[in-house]
């Protein structure tokens, strides 16, 4: 029994593998160099055993505001550009999400600081303000009290941030990201459609040479990055008005090594921060100010990019 069962087992492992190689093998193509086959090789080995994305009921279109270094202003754009966007486009609805689960800023700068509710199919309602959906963490932690998790901890919180939450009907989600290129933004990218992103930095080396880091997650994900924001690009003199430049020109060295254009440069200004600690973006504080103008015209520009994206029409 012995020598007749071996070559019908080495039968059946050699079908086995033939099924195998056909199922995940990489086709080999011709008109393709060494180096771009292995890339497509390496591409589909990373991709097997991730979750499947699926999209937010409701939502269109989901727009990442993303910096590798903190302390950019990064918060601070993607509230005013929120609010400008449901300023420029008073029809749509707009939504914001605060996905800094360790440092949530969204609660102050668009003064909410009451709790969700649950609706009857046990989602929480987004809090509402100047027109914009919010959530944030912010909302479901004391003010004081500081999260103090480890990373299955905070991706569970993430995925009830975006998945357990009524958003639609939506038009755009803006995603405030913390920090970095970490476990949030991949947790978002492998598991969501995203649109776009958008990069915010200061002009500083220090500061751009981690948003190349970033900006190179995106592409290495597929994601399309509508482009830069130059925050803190020059300050404005009292006496004549004239910007002064703080900084030279790194940023746009970057921007045409990675092939994106700036979309906005916005000065330095203390009404932009006292218009965030105050609760009340710029864009309704001083809405004829020059600063309120610098998030109309950046909000116009990524309804521009969006409006070439794909749009989820389930």
């Amino acid at each position: 029994m012995s020598v007749i069962a071996r070559p019908r087992f080495s039968g059946y492992l050699k079908s086995l593998r033939y099924l195998w190689q056909r199922q995940h093998s990489t086709t080999v193509d011709s008109t393709r160099t060494k180096q771009e086959n292995l890339e497509a090789r390496q591409r589909e080995v990373m991709a097997r055993g991730l979750p499947k994305r699926k999209r937010i009921k409701g939502v269109s279109q989901i727009f990442l505001i993303a910096s590798g270094k903190g302390g950019v202003g990064k918060s601070t754009t993607a509230v005013n550009l929120a609010t400008a966007l449901k300023i420029i486009e008073p029809k749509k609805s707009i939504g914001l999400l605060d996905a800094d689960v360790f440092g949530p800023s969204v609660p102050l700068m668009m003064n909410i600081h009451e709790s969700p509710v649950l609706n009857q199919d046990n989602l929480m309602e987004p809090l509402v303000n100047y027109g914009v959906k919010c959530m944030s963490m912010g909302f479901l932690i004391d003010e004081k009290s500081p999260v103090v998790w480890r990373g299955l901890m905070v991706m569970s919180a993430l995925d009830k941030l975006v998945n357990q939450v009524a958003w639609g009907p939506l038009d755009y989600l803006v995603i405030d990201t913390p920090p970095g290129t970490g476990d949030t933004h991949l947790s978002l990218i492998q598991t969501l459609f995203i649109a776009g992103a958008l990069l915010v930095t200061t002009p500083q080396k220090v500061a751009l040479e981690v948003t190349r880091r970033g900006a190179n997650m995106f592409k290495k994900l597929n994601i399309p990055v509508a482009g830069i924001v130059e925050n803190m690009s020059s300050v404005t003199c009292p006496k004549c008005m004239t910007e002064v430049p703080l900084f030279g020109n790194a940023t746009l060295s970057l921007a045409k090594e990675l092939d994106v254009d700036i979309l906005q440069k916005v000065p330095m200004h203390e009404s932009i921060a006292e218009s965030s600690d105050s609760g009340k973006p710029i864009v309704l504080v001083a809405p004829k100010s020059r600063q309120a103008e610098t998030y109309r015209e950046l909000a116009e520009r990524v309804v521009a990019f969006l409006n070439k994206q794909e749009i989820n029409e389930e």
